[in-house]
């Protein structure tokens, strides 16, 4: 099972690392751009600005944290393929994570693994197993050295089932973790292929919060649009796996996961007409949408992460209750005092701004 994974072939580059593509190094040098402070001074706002504007402290659903053996790992990794290093990851610490959040009046963020390259590095199982247990081990670490700073949605391999659900087991009964956090593609499959069954049928009777992000599948990483698979391909990457667990009937089994995906559900609100046209009169509909398929979708918890432009956001808000909507940064590929300033402009209603920064992840998250 998955073996393209663990091979060291190019279906295994493609599905786990962006990097992998002819144009990372035009992305890097993009993703630094809008790390920095531009955005924020062409939106006339200052750190300080953002803080006061922010409310009573931000829940940040979406912060990417790297260990110092997954960075070695990584580093070790992209030399031996001759790409440039993400410059973030250099710059990456646990300290200066937190001077972030203090900058962008973020009280509380739930720590993650990057979606590339994952946790695979060409590696055979047992160090991919070991390399999992020890980023979780580092993100735990951070929740008790930073008191309520941090939260953990643990990592998890997914490509062998025994250990996944061994992880499980430890993630939330020795670390503690607020979730899990796993990739929207491996390889060929998608989340609701019958090979992930047993991980879900574990993580529904735990009632566990389940936190998706996207990569470019392998079919797409490579393709000639213009622009690199982030722009495209990775909110995309976000649409297929929900239609995945939609059409599969996966998200009508697991009725207890608390389901969670990245940057506003990536196409989905603009596209959730399309799938109900397609799909909402099949016969088997009441199968796998037995409220329909719209109704499928708004119980679905979505994150603000490099989505709080106006045009996706009114998209997303048109389709999904308020209360289904966290604050998400996307740390440190893009700036949190930017998505936070933005998010602030965008004339909602206070009660409703206020879900979104914290509240609906202080419920969502709830011990």
């Amino acid at each position: 099972m998955f073996t393209s994974l663990l091979s060291g072939s190019c279906t295994h580059h493609s599905l786990t690392c962006i990097g992998c593509t002819p144009d990372q190094p035009q992305r890097r040098q993009v993703l630094k751009g809008i790390g920095g402070l531009g955005v924020l001074s062409a939106l006339g706002l200052s750190g300080a600005s953002v803080s006061a504007q922010s409310g009573a402290g931000l829940v940040d659903t979406h912060h990417h944290y790297y260990p110092p053996a997954y960075q070695k790992a990584w580093f070790d990794w992209e030399d031996q393929r001759k790409i440039p290093h993400f410059p973030q990851q250099e710059r990456w610490t646990r300290e200066g994570a937190v001077a972030d959040m203090d900058k962008a009046g973020v009280r509380k963020s739930i720590l993650s693994m990057a979606s590339t390259p994952g946790v695979w590095f060409d590696m055979p199982l047992p160090k991919v197993i070991e390399m999992v247990r020890s980023v979780n081990d580092y993100g735990a670490e951070m929740v008790r050295d930073f008191k309520g700073r941090f939260g953990l949605f643990a990592a998890l391999n997914m490509i062998d089932v025994p250990s996944t659900l061994k992880e499980i087991e430890y993630a939330f009964d020795v670390l503690k973790a607020d979730g899990v956090g796993i990739q929207t593609n491996y390889g060929d499959k998608w989340p609701g292929h019958p090979d992930f069954a047993p991980i879900f049928e574990e993580l529904n009777r735990r009632k566990a919060v389940v936190y998706f992000h996207p990569l470019a599948a392998s079919c797409c990483g490579r393709l000639n649009t213009g622009t690199f698979p982030a722009v495209i391909e990775v909110p995309h990457d976000t649409t297929r796996a929900v239609v995945n667990l939609l059409l599969t009937g996966t998200l009508a089994k697991f009725r207890d996961i608390k389901w969670l995906f990245s940057h506003a559900g990536g196409t989905i609100p603009m596209l959730a007409g399309r799938v109900n046209f397609f799909h909402g009169n099949a016969k088997n509909a009441a199968m796998f949408a037995p409220n329909g398929i719209e109704a499928e979708l708004k119980r679905l918890y979505y994150d603000t992460a490099n989505a709080t432009h106006p045009a996706p956001m009114a998209a997303l808000l048109k389709l999904i209750p308020s209360t289904q909507v966290v604050y998400g940064s996307d740390y440190p590929y893009v700036a949190m005092d930017t998505q936070a300033a933005a998010l602030t402009q965008l004339g909602l209603d206070a009660q409703v701004l206020a879900q979104i920064q914290q509240g609906n992840a202080n419920r969502l998250l709830a011990r």
